[in-house]
This record gives structure tokens, C-alpha cells and sequence, in this order.
């Protein structure tokens, strides 16, 4: 069972880590590359463009994004000054690294959407798998962006801990929720699923300040329906290729049938 699991992991991840990078070098690359000269003040928007910031913006929608982090600082060098984080240069070595961060993503993905397919009783198929990976686009992706948006490079943040923190018990509880909903489906349940679903909307994303950004907002809103779709095709080949692959894995050839 267990090598199974990992088997129809690795086959589903490795699927949607090639679709998913090939869209993000496709759709969402050249909007992070024109943020960065917007950033770094290679590029200005005119007056009438810039945009305010009322909302906290995301850091994960899709595994791999911008690779920056708005949200903390990083570890003081001598005088005072602040070391600039690594990233992989541009180029060759940003795709690659794009490529296997969604690589691992996805297989991590994959292992979970498997582990609660087992869990809830579900035989795997490419429709089952295709069911539980939406709700888990739902819960990991399209929920926590209703409060975080994805960012792109420049925009403002909140601090990268309360980020997390909220992105994690948003992604939780719309994941219970959603389970509480459509697999248990008593009224009690029902009833509960809902509240999980808005509890952390209630309480709020974390804040950002209301600072005026440089980046045209058209950018910001392209990245982030983008993004979405992304992870949404993201999503749908591994609850595909889990199924698939489940099924291709545990089909005995013949002489073994016979033996």
C-alpha cells in the first residue's frame, strides 16, 4: 500500500510539477520579471497608476512563486547593514529551481491528496482524484487568496510569520470544513463545516500598511488570476494522475494473476 502511495505520488507530481512550470515560465515569469524592474527602480508607473495598498497580499498560491519575501528581514552583516536574501540567478537557473520547488510540491501534494482519499474510504480513480483535488485547490489555494493575494515583487506585505500562520489555519479549516460538508453530510456536520469555512475570513488576513506601490495595478491583478488558474490545472492533473497512476500501479500482469 505504501509503495503504492508513493508510486502514484511521484508519477502525479512529477505530471503536474512539468505542466504547472510550463505555464508559470509561460504566464506569471514575465509579470515577476517587469515587478523586479518596478522594484529595483529600473521602471516607473505614472502617478495615476499607482496603486494603493489596502490588503495583505499572498506569498503561496502555486509552490513556487516570485521567491521574494516581503514580509522579513534578513540577518544583520557588519555595519549595520542588511544582507540581500539569495535567489537563483536569472535566466537557466531560476527556471530550474522553479521546476524543482513545484516538483516537490507537487509530489508532497500528491501525497497527501492520496493520503486522504485512503483515509475518507475512496478507491483512487481519476474522477475521485479529480473531486478531492479540487477541494484541495479550494482549501489551499483559493480560500487563503481571498485574504492574501498572491504578490508580486514591490508590494507591500505583512510580516512573513503572520502570513503563514493565517495561510495555515485558513488552509485548515477549509480543508475540515469542506470534509465536514461532503463526507460527513449530517446537519451538525454541515453546520460546523460552514463555520470553519468563514471562521478565518472573520477573522481577518493580517494587515498591511496603506502605502503606494509603483507597480501598475493591472500587473498585481494579472498575477493573481493567473496564479490561480495556475494552481487550479495544478491541482486538477495531480487528482488525474494520482488516479491514473494508482490504477497502473496496482494492475498485476498476467503470470502473477496466474501464479
Amino acid at each position: 500500500m505504501m509503495i503504492r502511495l508513493v508510486s502514484a505520488a511521484l508519477v502525479a507530481g512529477f505530471l503536474a510539477a512539468v505542466v504547472a512550470t510550463g505555464l508559470q515560465l509561460a504566464l506569471t515569469s514575465p509579470l515577476i520579471i517587469a515587478a523586479e524592474r518596478y522594484e529595483s527602480g529600473e521602471a516607473t508607473a505614472p502617478a495615476a497608476q499607482w496603486m494603493p495598498r489596502g490588503a495583505s497580499p499572498a506569498s503561496l498560491i502555486v509552490p513556487v512563486h516570485s521567491g521574494h519575501d516581503h514580509g522579513g528581514k534578513t540577518d544583520g552583516v557588519e555595519g549595520g547593514e542588511v544582507a540581500p536574501a539569495w535567489q537563483p540567478g536569472p535566466g537557466l537557473p531560476r527556471m530550474v529551481f522553479t521546476a524543482l520547488a513545484t516538483l516537490v510540491g507537487g509530489v508532497g501534494y500528491a501525497l497527501l491528496l492520496g493520503a486522504a482519499l485512503i483515509a475518507c474510504g475512496r478507491e483512487p480513480s481519476p474522477e475521485t482524484g479529480l473531486r478531492f483535488a479540487i477541494a484541495g485547490f479550494l482549501a489551499v489555494a483559493l480560500a487563503p487568496a481571498l485574504g492574501l493575494p498572491p504578490e508580486l515583487p514591490g508590494m507591500e506585505a505583512a510580516p512573513l510569520a503572520e502570513r503563514q500562520f493565517w495561510w495555515i489555519m485558513t488552509a485548515a479549516a477549509t480543508a475540515m470544513g469542506l470534509y465536514l460538508i461532503a463526507i460527513r453530510r449530517s446537519s451538525i456536520a454541515i453546520a460546523g463545516g460552514l463555520v470553519l469555512l468563514v471562521a478565518p475570513h472573520l477573522a481577518g488576513a493580517p494587515e498591511t500598511s496603506h502605502t503606494a506601490s509603483a507597480l501598475p495595478p493591472g500587473y498585481a491583478a494579472q498575477f493573481a488570476a493567473r496564479s490561480l488558474g495556475i494552481a487550479f490545472v495544478f491541482w486538477a492533473v495531480i487528482g488525474l494522475a494520482f488516479g491514473w497512476a494508482w490504477n497502473s500501479v496496482g494492475r498485476k500482469s498476467p503470470a502473477a494473476s496466474n501464479a
